[in-house]
């Protein structure tokens, strides 16, 4: 008997909007594009038919795409561009209380980034409440939640009761999330007026944090600091086929005689030739792309090896992001 394999059961992990668009190819939603030096800023207005389909809510979304934060130049550039795209997003009074919610698991490095931002932010409420605070600053109030499995409460009903005390006019949340590419990971920030799900970079979904839940706006800032196994197998695959497709156009190129073996070719216009697919891949060179990504999920997710990887830099990288995010929120209400 034929044995057939029902690929559509097996979902990838991704919390990046602009990652759902691409593997829906989704053309009717317009993406408004603009570059800052090296840094690539996507926004989009999801509509509620797009919403639907991306498994997203209906609102706007801003990408903001960096080579490199380890150079305080571009630290400096990314600052920037951040602070003017969230300023797109905030519509307060100077007066009105804000509260920054850090969440993710300060235990955990790659899920400590809305911790380690908390630790940057400047709070002013108790200033406020003192009548001590220079007007130049916006009110602003401070917290880092933790993990439910770590206070045995839900995030949202800390948050919420949190809301219902203070009373804030805007709450920002800060999580870590996951990508379904490499090229994404501690280098990409996503921003949107849509809410949070707590958890939802390592598929742990808890209660939504959002305007419908809480009764007041809500900006969630995300990075992904994660990618699962199925991604890295199928984008190494994929860089292959271009390194492949690459040497074979250019390994006679004059221009090229003396970097070859040090060229970016991912950066190269580089087409993959059908026939060079299938012959390198055989069988498996024959399946679309996403085709080919819920092959490796369905391979490695019965054994458990469907790992969410993170980089051995990751330390490092998280304090720097803390950095920047908290000085650019710092800057938004302190100017």
């Amino acid at each position: 008997m034929k044995h057939t394999v029902d690929l559509q059961k097996y979902n990838l992990r991704t919390d990046l909007t602009i990652e759902k668009l691409e593997q829906n190819k989704i053309t009717n939603s317009k993406i408004k594009k603009s570059k800052y030096k090296d840094i690539i800023i996507e926004t989009v207005n999801i509509n509620a038919n797009d919403g639907k389909i991306i498994d997203k809510k209906e609102g706007l979304y801003t990408t903001i795409t960096f080579n490199d934060t380890t150079d305080s130049d571009n630290r400096k550039n990314l600052e920037h561009v951040l602070v003017r795209e969230l300023k797109q997003y905030i519509n307060i009074n100077r007066d009105d209380l804000v509260l920054v919610v850090g969440l993710g698991n300060i235990l955990s490095t790659p899920d400590s980034l809305g911790p380690k931002v908390i630790d940057k932010i400047m709070v002013t409420n108790h200033l406020y409440e003192l009548n001590i605070c220079d007007s130049n600053y916006q009110r602003v109030a401070a917290i880092a939640p933790s993990v439910t499995g770590k206070t045995g409460i839900e995030t949202f009903d800390q948050i919420k009761s949190i809301v219902d005390k203070i009373k804030p006019k805007l709450v920002i949340a800060i999580d870590s999330l996951a990508a379904s590419s490499v090229s994404r990971v501690n280098k990409t920030i996503q921003i949107t007026n849509t809410g949070i799900n707590p958890g939802s970079g390592i598929g742990n979904f808890r209660k939504e944090i959002s305007y419908e839940t809480i009764k007041i706006p809500v900006i969630a800032i995300g990075i992904p600091t994660v990618v699962d196994a199925t991604s890295i197998v199928f984008d190494t695959l994929n860089y292959m086929l271009k390194k492949y497709s690459f040497s074979k156009n250019n390994i006679n190129n004059k221009k090229y005689l003396l970097t070859y073996n040090n060229i970016n070719y991912l950066n190269k216009d580089t087409k993959i030739d059908t026939k060079d697919k299938q012959m390198l891949l055989g069988l498996v060179g024959k399946l679309s792309n996403e085709e080919l990504k819920k092959l490796i999920y369905e391979v490695l997710s019965p054994i458990g090896y469907n790992l969410m990887v993170t980089v051995k830099e990751i330390d490092f990288i998280i304090d720097t992001f803390a950095t920047v995010l908290g000085n650019s929120i710092n800057k938004i209400f302190s100017s």
